[in-house]
């Protein structure tokens, strides 16, 4: 963690984007938790919008928090997509503030658990995150979609790290070519004393920034020749390289 004065004197603002971005990261609800709001629901209002990236927020029920819809056409084929995905240190390569990243536990592909740290500004304390990864897609229609559900209790906490606890994502991939509609859908509601304005008014920068990075992680020579594998009856199973 790097905490030094020279950290510190970049301001409250730059403390409250890191813990924004913090929050920001993978994580669908399940059945018990609160739903996401539709992504077509005609609430949504469109808050930011840079070059190729939409950005839209909605308000929540009992939430002083708002949820966020990101939308953008990448130019980088969905195999190379779910090549990052698939990796379980590529949070890291994308997600802001992203320092650590990997898998744990007999999960797989469709179903599997990892653990992600984020740096935070000084005197913030970092974050981490226990998450549940459920991907699925359909070969006919061509389309992928991810599930990230926080789960806390799935690993001891760390004392030097405060755990993310409430944080709902979907990711949507629609091939268009060989490039790959994304639509991310998130509602997170932090723990803490932090002003639901504030944190409101920093949220729809950072889909941006990590949207942008991720198009250009994805066409990194180590996520080239990639393609999705495909049970008989059609249903994503995995991500593999393409045999020479």
């Amino acid at each position: 963690m790097r905490k030094s004065i020279a950290h510190g004197i970049t301001g409250w603002a730059s403390v409250i984007s890191g813990l924004v971005c913090a929050l920001l990261v993978f994580a669908v609800a399940a059945s018990a938790r609160a739903e996401l709001p539709n992504e077509t629901d005609e609430e949504w209002t469109l808050r930011k919008e840079a070059d190729h990236i939409r950005v839209y927020t909605i308000d929540q029920p009992d939430s002083s928090f708002k949820a966020f819809k990101a939308v953008a056409v990448l130019d980088a084929p969905i195999e190379n997509l779910m090549a990052v995905m698939a990796n379980p240190g590529s949070c890291v390569e994308w997600v802001h503030n992203c320092t650590e990243s990997y898998a744990f536990g007999d999960g797989e592909f469709h179903d599997r658990f990892a653990y992600s740290v984020n740096d935070m500004p000084w005197p913030v304390t970092d974050r981490d995150y226990v998450l549940r990864i459920r991907t699925r897609g359909d070969k006919a229609s061509g389309e992928i979609v991810m599930d990230l559900n926080a789960m806390p209790d799935q690993r001891a906490e760390n004392g030097s790290r405060v755990r993310v606890d409430r944080s709902d994502t979907l990711y949507r991939f629609t091939p268009e070519g060989d490039k790959t509609r994304m639509v991310w859908v998130q509602h997170t509601d932090p723990n803490g004393s932090l002003p639901g304005w504030l944190v409101n008014s920093l949220l729809v920068d950072i889909p941006v920034r990590s949207m942008e990075e991720l198009e250009r992680v994805a066409n990194r020579e180590k996520y080239q020749g990639y393609q999705l594998v495909y049970d008989e009856k059609g249903q994503l199973t995995g991500v593999r390289p393409t045999a020479p």
